[in-house]
C-alpha cells in the first residue's frame, strides 16, 4: 500500500511523470516493495538483497529528481506513522544506493 501511494505521488509530479511513460507500474511497484522490504532488513526469501536504487536507476533521473523521489518515500512512510528511525533508514537506503 505504501509503495502504491509512493508511485502515485511520483506519477502525479509534473517533472517526474514523464519518466514513467511506458513503464510497467505494477512491475515497478512490486520491485520497489521488495527493495523496500530488503532495505529495512525484512525477509526477502531466496532473493538476494537487491540494491535499493535499482528500481529508479534505469529511468534517467537527475540526482535532484532522485532526491525528490526519496522525499516522496519519506512522506508516505511518515503518513503511515512509520517510526522516524525506520523512515530515515529507508530514505538512506534509497538515497545512498544512488549516490545522492
Amino acid at each position: 500500500m505504501a509503495v502504491d501511494r509512493w508511485l502515485r505521488l511520483v506519477a502525479a509530479d509534473s517533472e517526474l511523470a514523464p519518466y514513467l511513460i511506458g513503464v510497467d507500474l505494477v512491475r515497478l511497484g512490486g520491485h520497489l516493495a521488495l527493495l523496500l522490504t530488503a532495505a529495512l532488513g525484512g525477509p526477502v526469501g531466496a532473493v538476494a538483497r537487491p540494491d535499493a536504487a535499482g528500481g529508479w536507476r534505469g529511468l534517467g533521473l537527475t540526482e535532484a529528481q532522485h532526491r525528490r523521489v526519496v522525499d516522496y518515500l519519506g512522506g508516505v512512510l511518515w503518513a503511515f506513522n512509520v517510526p522516524v528511525e525506520v523512515v530515515e533508514a529507508a530514505r538512506r537506503a534509497f538515497a545512498d544506493e544512488a549516490g545522492s
